[in-house]
Formats: structure tokens, sequence, C-alpha cells
């Protein structure tokens, strides 16, 4: 159940050693924490791209949603932010967001 502290580990890596990071490798990490349960960190790692200027597509908005499990209103605004933000949301992002409504 570890393997989230790898990711981050390695991200931190690719950060100090300025090796760049793209989108996906931002929602591989952030994935990976919310499958560890650590909802919280995904959550900042998700905030991080926009400080890093790296892209928040509709899957670093989905990946960002599911770790909103049992925050349905937290889930509800990084969708509303998308559709203001990026435009229309893909299925997966709404189904994100209606999967986060169940778990309340």
């Amino acid at each position: 159940d570890g393997e989230w502290v790898w990711a981050v580990q390695l991200l931190r890596e690719m950060v100090d050693t300025c090796v760049e990071r793209h989108t996906t490798t931002y929602n591989s990490v952030v994935r990976t924490c919310t499958q560890g349960g650590e909802m919280i960190r995904a959550l900042q790692l998700f905030a991080e791209m926009t400080d890093g200027r790296i892209e928040q597509n509709a899957l670093a908005y989905s990946d960002a949603i599911n770790a909103c499990e049992g925050d349905w209103e937290r889930a509800l605004v990084l969708l509303r932010e998308m559709v203001h933000s990026r435009g229309e949301p893909h299925t997966v992002t709404y189904n994100a967001a209606i999967h986060a409504c169940q778990k309340h």
C-alpha cells in the first residue's frame, strides 16, 4: 500500500533534477495517491500542476474528482471549475463526480 510514497518520491526526483513533467506524469501520481487513500495529497498534487504550468486536462480533473471521495461538494466545485476553465468535461469527469456523490 506504499506505492503512492514511491510515486511521490519519483515525482520529487524529477523536480529536483529538472526533468520535464507532463500532465500524464501528474495524473499517474494523483491516481496512485488516490488509490492509496491519500486524498489530500492527491488534491495537493493536482493543485501543484497549476503552479508548474502543467495542463489540467479532462483526465487530470477526473483523477482529482476521484480524490474527493466522500466530499461531493468539493467534487462538484472541481467539475464546475473545469467547465468554466476548459469547456465541456468528458464523460469520465462526470462519472467521477457522480461517483463522489454516491460515496456521500
